[in-house]
């Protein structure tokens, strides 16, 4: 029987695939549990357009991240640190503070996206990455000055 996957399911498939099982796994299992329909002609159609949706939003979110990444690019983040003998700065500049500093400039940036290769703990101005989606990666530059 031929049934589509509603969920993952271990050592069958991933969620909205199409997979040949008994037929009694597909109604006394996966069925009755809700893992699964059968995969008649309305349910395959159901899916397609399902799937059609799925992808079209996410072409439009990976538009909004470019649209995005291209702002940021554009503008400088500065942070004043405090700094001791040698302009050493106390500390490293953490992520949680770059978002702030995004959000007084209208960015609502989680800051688990934002990606940090090396510490900022050195004065100048230092590019962070900023992964919007998996396909859209930002640049944006952070100056840290003295206090």
């Amino acid at each position: 029987m031929k049934v589509i996957l509603l969920q993952d399911v271990k050592k069958q498939g991933k969620k909205d695939q199409i997979i040949e099982v008994s037929d009694g796994y597909a109604r006394n299992y996966l069925i009755k549990n809700g893992l699964a329909i059968a995969a008649t002609a309305t349910n395959q159609k159901t899916l397609n357009r399902e799937l059609d949706k799925r992808k079209a939003q996410e072409e439009a979110f990976i538009e909004e991240c470019q649209k995005i990444a291209k702002e940021l690019k554009n503008i400088e983040i500065i942070i004043k640190v405090k700094t001791g003998e040698q302009d050493k700065v106390f500390g490293t500049v953490s992520t949680k503070q770059i978002c702030e500093e995004l959000k007084k400039k209208n960015f609502d940036i989680d800051k688990k996206k934002i990606i940090l290769d090396h510490s900022l703990d050195s004065l100048g101005t230092h590019i962070v990455k900023i992964e919007l989606h998996k396909k859209v990666i930002a640049d944006l530059k952070v100056t840290l000055k003295k206090q």
